[in-house]
């Protein structure tokens, strides 16, 4: 195997920090385990999908669908990063350094919430104080196991008093890790749409998590988007399975602690880089809370008030001809290629500005200004002429 590399070139390319030869390895692994996992599951948990309530507030769909996505994702994720001695072994790993990166911490950082949200999934009679209660819990574990914390805000103004208060970097660490499960289950509402946020982000973290030197959490975040490209294969368009709670927090836990990590070790990487990269779930989710609040509603009261639900009934009708509106699935699997110009919207930029925290944070105004004008006009049933189309 080393010579095969070697003649093709690699061999010297995989001993580097930076070589293509170990990312490329550990995304084949993930996508390839979760890409099967991932349809045993469906298959698995089929008959079980009939137990869902057809009248659930959020249901966009027809049909009986299991939504254990998130256990084909972890086995592609976990798979690939407990496959890296032997990648090692055939020098095709480079110089990872695995003390830095134990999976069995986090995967223990995971377990509470992780296995809240496969219980919900099957039973959906959780109760949202109890998904919250184990989503905190693996926030603290992240603080106690990985060490995650807020170390500094981009402004050496309020760094130099951020620096006295080191509780404070704890506390939002742990509400972060808590809360980014949550804001994903939100967006979880279509075909492709919290599975592609979190596609692109994760190649986002791993390019910026590249151009520090951070193997470890490069190779973490780059596992974590060949799994989630696994599951999109059977989840967009045809939506054979969906993420579920799981699959959700999955994705929130594994982005925060990678997000907090790579702000904390690295100090040259301003800490509003992962907030604007995941301003769309966060934002959506803070909106949310205050619109429920303003109405007088509990904010963990499911609604179906949600922008990309607001996409689906207003603007989406008015682009497909009749005889494709009228087709559910049709209109799920159109709804989220709009969302996902919000995510170049906010990812480009991140991508581009990753070290400077006044840009970044002037982008997540101008997405919060963007997001509020998009929803009032959908409320208002203001459709761009430009999106419509004539009914035949």
């Amino acid at each position: 195997m080393r010579d095969f590399f070697h003649r093709f070139g690699a061999s010297d390319a995989a001993c580097d920090p930076f070589s293509p030869v170990c990312m490329i390895s550990l995304a084949l692994i993930a996508l390839l385990v979760s890409l099967v996992a991932t349809l045993w599951v469906r298959r698995l948990f089929r008959r079980q999908a009939c137990r869902y309530a057809a009248d659930a507030p959020q249901r966009f769909h027809f049909g009986d669908t299991p939504r254990m996505g998130g256990l084909g994702m972890l086995a592609g994720w976990a798979l690939a990063l407990a496959a890296l001695p032997l990648l090692q072994a055939l020098h095709l790993a480079g110089n990872i350094d695995r003390p830095r990166l134990d999976l069995t911490l986090w995967l223990l950082m995971l377990l509470p919430a992780f296995a809240g949200g496969v219980l919900e999934d099957m039973t959906q009679r959780l109760a949202v104080r109890w998904r919250l209660l184990l989503t905190l819990t693996s926030g603290l574990l992240a603080w106690g196991l990985l060490g995650v914390s807020v170390s500094h805000l981009g402004f050496d103004w309020i760094d130099r008093q951020w620096a006295a208060w080191p509780w404070l970097g704890v506390g939002l660490a742990v509400l972060a890790v808590t809360g980014l499960p949550h804001a994903f289950n939100i967006i979880d509402g279509y075909n492709g749409l919290a599975g592609a946020v979190a596609l692109v982000v994760c190649l986002a973290l791993a390019h910026v998590a590249l151009q520090v030197g951070d193997r470890e959490l490069a190779a973490m975040a780059i596992a974590l988007a060949a799994a989630t490209a696994g599951f999109l294969v059977w989840n967009y368009p045809r939506g054979l399975i969906f993420a579920g709670d799981a699959g959700a927090y999955l994705w929130g836990l594994l982005i925060a602690v990678i997000s907090l990590l790579l702000v904390q070790r690295h100090p040259v990487v301003s800490p509003w880089f992962p907030l604007l990269l995941l301003i769309y779930p966060v934002w959506e989710t803070v909106f949310s809370i205050y619109r429920k609040l303003w109405r007088g509603d509990s904010p963990g009261m499911a609604d179906a008030l949600h922008l990309h639900q607001l996409v689906y009934r207003r603007l989406v009708r008015s682009v497909l001809h009749e005889d494709e509106a009228k087709n559910m699935l049709a209109r799920n699997n159109r709804t989220a290629p709009y969302l996902w110009s919000f995510i170049v919207l906010t990812v480009v930029p991140a991508v581009l500005f990753w070290r400077y925290s006044g840009v970044l944070l002037a982008f997540c105004v101008l997405f919060a200004v963007s997001y509020v004008a998009a929803y009032m006009s959908l409320v208002r049933f203001k459709v761009p002429r430009m999106f419509q189309r004539t009914r035949h």
